[in-house]
């Protein structure tokens, strides 16, 4: 059975039994506790966490989801992926364990033909949690379950929680029997690869207090409103059902290893170190199409970052296992034609994901590159110090700051007679992951930890937001936080949340920043706004700062949005909106908003693509943008459901959450279309000038465009005619020829160094010249061996010792040629050897390292030619004397 069809079964199958089919939410978790979708369950917390409230009372969903938390882990065990997809039903205070158990296993068992599963009853298996009786009684009495197939596990294994305080409750799985070539008899408890988990219900009905993440920490209470969450992964499901080894051998990921082993000439199942390597890149790959997908873009940090290890990851195995060309193109191509029956939406954006994969590669081959020559660096100091260990730190600093793979080092520093310390390696890595952990608890925790006071607050009601309409509005504070804790009052000087149930202060959200403004009362009341945030996107929370008076919940006040912000910030809002029409225009339909940054008089917009914009392409999106201002096209905003706004074309931002009902922001109709619900203009004409002040990367396939808006694109264009006007002064030219005088100027000095370099050239070989003439003969070789004051850099030292090893060879059978010169102060030394003075024994290099330690320095190199320095600029002649002694002692023998 397809994976494709046991997804269409699943959801089927529980829309029948009145389930709302929840489509995939984006895997850019819309939660400030995790920077990925990592559970089925996620996109539903707010529901499950009482944050909001659920719009329906059971839901369905096949939900895309990437866990990297053990990366290193993916290819060894046959169920161990970074990308995999989790089937779930859910009741929020509907059904309980008396429906769920039996829904789970009616879809197991029935047949084919009704829309089941068909899995066979007699090797289905099921875990309660210790104390779980009803659960027990349910699977006996009502489903049917022998006893002797019935295992009690404690709370690591059968009880499930966030890992904070907040909802908790024990689990019911149902395990699979695969036989005794997988192992021993015995049930779940005995052996969990033979009997293969293949369901888990969560039954939500505790809270739990503070304690260990897993088991430990104590039940503090019961929910409310008891909920369900239970499912299945697909991956797993499918392995079972396709009777394969692994997931990597189902029929969409096979198909991506399979096309890997042909690019890349190795064989799957020939050796363990290849079948790894393979099922990392089809794993990989798949994994970094679908978060490119859904709009992430690889970067140095967070989400980005994420995409850019496992991409390069992927690139790195093929290499390892033999593929030459460059192979994301086709490994891409290959990944959307297999996922796209399940997301039609990755056939759509197929140009964009694999413009951006390809992209990476051709970076990630660079910084191999450039990791090579910072390897090979290394390794050279290590011999010059006569170490063969490689620092943990160095190998750390490698993998860490050039994203060089662990594995490429360790094989490098084999193949150059070293070894890698590891173990510091390893510490450091652990010790990054456990921040990485630690960062990641205090979100979980930030995020929830102070959720009960918010949730108090919503239970009256969300936060009316006035400001489309009006700019002031009366408003009754609801309530006052400090600390994450709720006041009665504040007086003057304090910093408090607020909540109001109306308010006209836009908070932050779609790229727009917050408004600022006054709340106010009759009583002297008046408090300065500093920020203003949505909480579940539907209470709105006000930083402010209590200027004077004393504010105390139940208050009547007046909120107040400062008009020139906010005229600003429609000004800059509706700018982007219009730059992002504008380079879709000139670049086509493929540059697509990714991001986006506005407040009063600035914008800035990220958006999809590859290499930088020309200053003609730059002046032509530019003027497309104010040729729309000049139009004073309308700005028309209509709210209908999410499909009918797709069908007209409007375009949404990658990872943003929509309602079912969403605001849809037209200018001119059909020539911008968006999702938005920030604040913007009556007509395109009231932006006012729009002038772009920069075009850069953020990123491989992400550009950049900064913008001022109004009265700031005009101070900014009056400030640039200032600075031509004043630099047309000093060139003595009128405005309009400066380009040509600062053209003529610099070809002039141009010249002028080439000139220079010239005559600097022929005075350099002048002075090779006299120094071959006045070489000195010592056993039988023609040595120099003088300071040279007049070179200025290495390169000049160099190329002169080269010039007279050439000289004297014409006229020597043996020649050496060794000449110091000072640098920033510092002593250097190049050393130049013949082939008739290498034959007599005589090496650069060794005659380099000898001078660079009476410099108190080091070098070295090959037996022709050697560089080296020091600190000591008063042991030249010193040097120059032990080089003398040297030749003459080889040569002497």
């Amino acid at each position: 059975m397809y994976s494709a069809d046991i997804r269409s079964r699943a959801l089927s199958f529980f829309e029948k039994r009145g389930h709302t089919v929840v489509p995939s939410a984006s895997l850019i978790a819309d939660d400030p506790t995790l920077l990925l979708i990592n559970a089925g369950m996620a996109p539903f917390k707010p529901y499950f966490l009482g944050e909001a409230p659920a719009p329906y009372e059971r839901a369905t969903s096949l939900q895309k989801c990437v866990r990297t938390v053990d990366i290193e882990e993916v290819g060894q065990t046959s169920r161990h992926g970074s990308f995999f997809q989790m089937f779930g039903n859910f009741s929020f205070g509907d059904y309980f364990k008396e429906k769920a158990i039996p829904y789970a296993w009616e879809f197991l068992t029935s047949s084919v033909s009704d829309g089941g599963l068909g899995l066979p009853e007699d090797k289905l298996w099921v875990t309660v949690y210790l104390d779980d009786d009803e659960a027990e009684d349910i699977w006996r009495r009502e489903v049917g379950v022998p006893k002797d197939r019935i295992q009690r596990l404690g709370m690591s294994e059968n009880f499930w929680s966030m890992g904070v305080p907040g909802p908790c409750g024990p689990c019911s799985e149902i395990c699979f029997d695969r036989g005794p070539d997988f192992g021993q008899e015995g049930g779940p408890v005995a052996n969990d690869e033979r009997y293969l988990e293949i369901w888990n219900l969560v039954f939500m009905q505790n809270i739990r207090g503070e304690g260990p993440a897993k088991e430990g920490y104590e039940i503090v209470g019961d929910l409310p409103s008891k909920n369900i969450d239970t499912g299945f992964g697909l991956e797993r499901m499918a392995l079972l059902l396709q009777n394969v080894p692994t997931i990597f051998d189902i029929d969409t990921t096979r198909r991506i290893l399979d096309l890997a082993a042909e690019l890349s000439g190795a064989k799957y199942g020939a050796g363990v170190a290849e079948d790894v390597r393979l099922r990392v890149v089809a794993d990989h790959i798949l994994t970094s199409v679908m978060l490119i997908g859904d709009g992430v873009t690889p970067s140095n940090e967070g989400r980005g970052y994420i995409l850019r290890r496992i991409l390069r990851r992927a690139v790195r195995m093929m290499k390892l296992l033999g593929a030459g060309d460059p192979v994301v193109h086709e490994l891409v191509a290959r990944t959307v034609q297999v996922m796209s029956p399940m997301y039609p939406e990755l056939g759509d954006e197929h140009k964009r994901i694999d413009r951006i994969a390809v992209a990476e590669e051709a970076a990630f081959t660079q910084t191999l590159r450039s990791g090579t020559a910072i390897f090979d660096m290394a390794a050279s100091e290590l011999r010059k110090a006569n170490a063969r260990v490689l620092p943990g730190d160095r190998a750390f600093q490698l993998h860490d700051t050039y994203g060089f793979p662990i594995d490429l080092t360790l094989e490098m520093a084999s193949e150059a007679g070293l070894t890698v310390d590891e173990k510091g390696f390893r510490d450091l890595m652990a010790q990054q992951r456990a921040r990485a952990k630690a960062d990641a608890a205090a979100r979980k925790s930030g995020g929830h930890g102070e959720s009960g006071v918010y949730r108090e607050l919503l239970a009256q009601g969300p936060t009316e937001f006035t400001g489309y309409g009006e700019l002031t509005s009366e408003a009754t504070v609801r309530g006052l936080i400090r600390d994450g804790k709720r006041v009665r009052s504040a007086s003057e000087g304090d910093i408090v949340e607020l909540v109001l149930d109306r308010t006209p202060l836009y908070a932050e959200a779609g790229g727009q920043d917050s408004d600022a403004g006054t709340i106010v009362a009759d009583s002297g009341l008046h408090l300065e706004v500093l920020d203003v945030q949505k909480v579940a996107r539907k209470l709105w929370v006000h930083q402010v700062k209590v200027r004077s008076g004393e504010v105390a919940e139940g208050a009547v006040v007046l909120a107040q949005v400062d008009p020139e912000w906010r005229l600003g910030a429609r000004q800059a809002h509706s700018g982007t909106h219009i730059v992002h029409a504008a380079l879709r225009q000139v670049l086509g339909p493929t540059a697509l908003q990714s991001g986006s940054y506005n407040k009063p008089g600035y914008l800035r917009l990220d958006f999809s693509w590859t290499g930088g914009l020309s200053p003609e392409t730059r002046t032509e999106v530019e003027e497309v943008a104010n040729l729309a201002i000049r139009r004073d096209l309308p700005v028309a905003v209509e709210y209908m459901p999410l499909p009918k706004a797709r069908e007209l074309g409007a375009l949404a931002l990658f990872g943003e959450t929509y309602d079912e009902d969403v605001r849809v922001v037209e200018i001119g109709g059909q020539w911008s279309r968006e999702l938005c619900g920030g604040t913007h203009v009556g007509h395109s004409s009231q932006v006012g000038p729009l002038t772009v002040i920069g075009e850069s990367s953020v990123g491989s396939g992400l550009r950049r465009v900064e913008a001022y808006v109004g009265i700031d694109a005009y101070r900014y264009l009056a400030k640039e005619r200032a600075l031509a006007v004043k630099v047309g002064d000093i060139l003595g030219v009128p405005t309009p020829e400066i380009g040509d005088r600062v053209e003529a100027l610099i070809k002039q000095l141009r010249d002028a160094e080439k000139q220079l370099a010239r005559f600097r050239g022929e005075l350099l070989h002048n002075l090779a010249r006299n120094l071959a003439a006045h070489a000195t003969p010592i056993g039988g070789v023609s040595v120099v061996a003088e300071h040279l004051p007049e070179a200025a850099s290495a390169d000049e030292l160099r190329s002169v010792v080269l010039d007279v090893r050439k000289l004297l060879t014409a006229s020597n059978d043996a020649a050496v040629v060794a000449l110091t010169a000072l640098s920033n102060d510092k002593p250097l030394v190049v050393a130049a050897v013949n082939d008739g003075g290498q034959q007599r024994g005589l090496k650069a290099g060794d005659l380099v390292r000898l001078a660079s330690k009476a410099l108190r320095g080091g070098g070295g190199g090959k037996p022709d030619i050697a560089q080296g320095g020091g600190t000591d600029p008063l042991a030249i002649d010193e040097a120059l004397k032990l080089v003398r002694e040297t030749i003459g002692q080889k040569t002497a023998h």
